[in-house]
């Protein structure tokens, strides 16, 4: 099983913004040179909390001081910009990080944001279908451009304009052949995008906000998708995020990732109880569809959604959660704000160098497991 990385990021409102930039590249940075596989960068264009408002402009800024850690959008919103720009966008990321980078899609689900950008009233998942559409027939095609989607509302043409003898009229293409890899992250349980994904071989990430339960949903409708294209699912291609604290102590582990009033895991909660209330996607922090808002409260986020401990609880606790959902091929640790930059280093260090090697010799040992590969009739 790989280690990735994923940040929204999420830092206090007071904090300034410069000072938690520069925490957020050092914390990609430690996890390069701790042999993360990859790591995740949200962006928000109208949050004080998240401070990044493009992941493209962050990641370039980390090629020169990573070596082999992938970067990758967490995700770029497609709803936001027109398809040619995150096309071009994309393809120099791809380029100047010589293939060391993901591209990690989605609607954008910020409401401020498309509000800010005057699309609020529109069919933000509509768009995010028809930008894919136009930016992988860019990759996938030589001038000149005709690309022109039946009832697809972004036409791309250059006939008028272009001038190939001198370049003029070409769109770049990616450094990765054909393309960069394609992650779709996935909160709601059951999700149908997941079997689109599935069927574009795009790869799952299935968020940190969702309980563990509804984790197989995800696996079940991949599996759907993988063989409405006639192929075979591959777990390798599945990620899944987790909110995680590790320590020396149980007791610190405890306090710091749960109990104390200025815990960064607890602050982080509390924001996101709050922002999906408010937004009506509670959902999928809940047991049961029925179950009562009421019941939704800091520590039971808490209790449900964060792993917490020492290297051996937390390695328990990741296969666990592995025999509940099925293989997977990565787990994806989520960042939090640096309340204490000593724990939150060492945190990451323990997850590098004690967790993941105890999971994956525990996985090693039990070869004989059959490997999750579809559900029955799912």
């Amino acid at each position: 099983m790989r280690l990735g990385y994923f940040t929204m990021p999420l830092h206090p409102l007071e904090r300034n913004c410069t000072e938690t930039l520069q925490e957020d590249r050092e914390a990609i940075i430690l996890a390069d040179r701790l042999g993360f596989h990859d790591a995740f960068v949200g962006e928000h264009l109208a949050d004080r909390a998240e401070n990044v408002p493009s992941s493209m402009i962050f990641l370039a800024s980390l090629i020169s001081d990573t070596k082999t850690i992938r970067l990758a959008t967490g995700t770029s919103n497609l709803s936001q910009m027109h398809p040619v720009l995150i096309a071009s966008h994309a393809a120099l990321l791809d380029h100047l990080a010589k293939g060391r980078f993901i591209f990690g899609i989605s609607a954008g689900a910020l409401r401020c944001d498309a509000e800010a950008l005057g699309n609020y009233n529109e069919d933000r998942n509509k768009m995010l279908a028809e930008a894919i559409d136009v930016i992988l027939a860019i990759w996938e095609r030589d001038p000149p451009y005709d690309i022109d989607f039946p009832g697809n509302r972004y036409k791309v043409s250059v006939a008028r304009t272009q001038d190939l003898g001198i370049g003029r009229g070409y769109l770049y293409k990616p450094y990765q052949k054909p393309r960069p890899e394609i992650v779709g992250t996935v909160l709601a349980p059951y999700s149908k995008g997941v079997i689109a994904m599935g069927e574009r071989d795009f790869h799952p990430l299935s968020a940190n906000f969702l309980l563990s339960k509804w984790l197989a949903s995800h696996w079940q409708n991949y599996c759907e998708g993988k063989r409405k294209a006639g192929e075979t699912a591959n777990p390798d291609d599945w990620r899944i995020a987790r909110t995680i604290f590790v320590a020396d102590d149980d007791k610190v582990a405890r306090r710091y990732g749960r109990d104390d009033a200025m815990s960064p895991y607890r602050y982080y909660w509390r924001m996101l109880l709050y922002k999906n209330l408010k937004a009506g996607r509670q959902i999928v922090f809940k047991v049961d569809p029925s179950q009562s808002d009421s019941e939704l409260t800091e520590d039971y986020l808490l209790d449900n959604l964060v792993i917490y401990g020492t290297p051996d609880k937390v390695a328990d606790e990741i296969l666990k959660l592995r025999e509940d959902a099925g293989d997977f091929g990565e787990i994806v640790y989520a960042g939090m704000d640096w309340v204490d930059p000593a724990l939150t280093r060492r945190s990451m260090e323990l997850m590098a160098t004690e967790v993941m090697p105890r999971v994956n010799r525990a996985i090693g040992s039990r070869q004989d497991r059959p490997r999750v590969v579809a559900a029955a009739g799912s």
